[in-house]
């Protein structure tokens, strides 16, 4: 069990810049864990979390009193779980950026990040101050992938157009001739988890796959796809998907030359975050007809989604719910859980996001 057993237990804290293990007795006190966000859904799972930790629910207004709080309030906090929702703690706290970091407790172990994008958190400051930082790999790969393929479909079939035209009473005698997907080439911009799930879905519908890493991977994962350069994908590909993390190396990885680059007969694909692509360069190539189409569902400004991208007839714009099913949201929320508790019992969260890999 958990904190209710009288067992010894391990919790982390820093001695001369190294994380170190410390045992404490079950007769002390639990350790702090600060709730920036609900849990909604893992019911089982926080009331795992609740035997194991004090949990401390976000009282601060803003950025300025969430950062004198963690001085009081917040003080001697182990971890920190947050949502990576915009309409979330994120409008309080703002950024994990080096000022934010520089004034967690020095307490603070964990921050486990329910989200698979964790561009909200500047991890180097974290690992400079021993803390571990988790995000939910895996769990919005088939849900992303989804969201992706009916964005794909959208597009290509004009299916949203087909339906405002059978609700305005005009059937389909004002649709022009739509594209099948079968026997065109997706390119997968980051062939991650994400990516090989879209690319399993797009060989089912008949198309050619084809992807671009900075480095190529193993052939087991590659199952099929074809590997090449970045300029060769945006120059053969029918249908570019973009399937990257936001970070200082790949926001605007798609702009005006990379835009121009592709087919004019091709569509943009974007599931992973709005700033990956330089939004007004996109206006301009839809207005332009310089691309035949985007599938989007994130933007650069969420959640303002610009007027000329939802108003343009080949522009398909979802408000970011790729992950918003009731079954993803419960698992990744409890995998934030499982993790946050692992780090608690053992001093080392289970998963660390990829910059942290191997540091503990």
């Amino acid at each position: 069990m958990l904190a209710g057993v009288l067992r010894a237990r391990t919790t982390t804290i820093r001695t001369h810049g190294v994380l170190a293990l410390a045992r404490w007795s079950s007769t002390a006190a639990k350790p702090r864990v600060l709730m920036l966000d609900p849990i909604n859904l893992a019911k089982a799972e926080l009331a795992k979390l609740e035997q194991e930790a004090t949990l401390i629910p976000l009282k601060s207004s803003d950025r300025s009193s969430f950062i004198n709080d963690l001085r009081g309030e917040y003080d001697g906090i182990t971890g920190i779980y947050r949502h990576f929702k915009g309409t979330g703690s994120i409008n309080v706290t703002g950024r994990f950026d080096e000022e934010l970091v520089s004034a967690l407790p020095p307490t603070l172990r964990f921050i486990t990040s329910n989200g698979a994008g964790y561009d909200q958190i500047s991890v180097e400051p974290c690992s400079a101050r021993n803390i571990q930082v988790s995000n939910v790999p895996f769990v919005t790969d088939n849900p992303t992938a989804d969201t992706a393929t009916f964005l794909l479909l959208s597009v290509l079939r004009q299916f949203p157009k087909a339906l405002s035209e059978a609700q305005a009473g005009s059937f389909h005698k004002n649709l022009p001739l739509s594209n099948d997907p079968h026997g065109k080439v997706l390119g997968i911009l980051g062939m991650g988890g994400i990516g090989r799930a879209f690319a399993k879905r797009a060989r089912a519908l008949g198309m050619t796959v084809q992807y671009h890493n900075r480095n190529r991977l193993p052939e087991d994962l590659e199952q099929g796809a074809k590997y090449v350069s970045r300029d060769e994908l945006l120059a053969t590909s029918d249908v570019v998907s973009l399937n990257l993390p936001l970070n200082a190396h790949t926001r605007h990885t798609i702009s005006a030359p990379e835009l121009k680059a592709m087919k004019k007969s091709a569509i943009l694909i974007n599931t992973a975050r709005g700033a990956v692509v330089d939004e007004p360069a996109l206006i301009e190539a839809l207005e332009a007809g310089e691309i035949a189409g985007a599938g989007l569902d994130v933007y650069e400004n969420e959640p303002v989604i610009p007027a000329r991208l939802l108003q343009h007839p080949t522009a398909v714009c979802l408000p970011h719910i790729g992950t918003l099913s009731f079954e993803t949201q419960k698992e990744m929320e409890a995998f934030c859980i499982r993790n946050l508790i692992a780090g608690l019992e053992t001093g080392y969260l289970a998963n660390v996001v990829s910059e942290q890999k191997g540091m503990w």
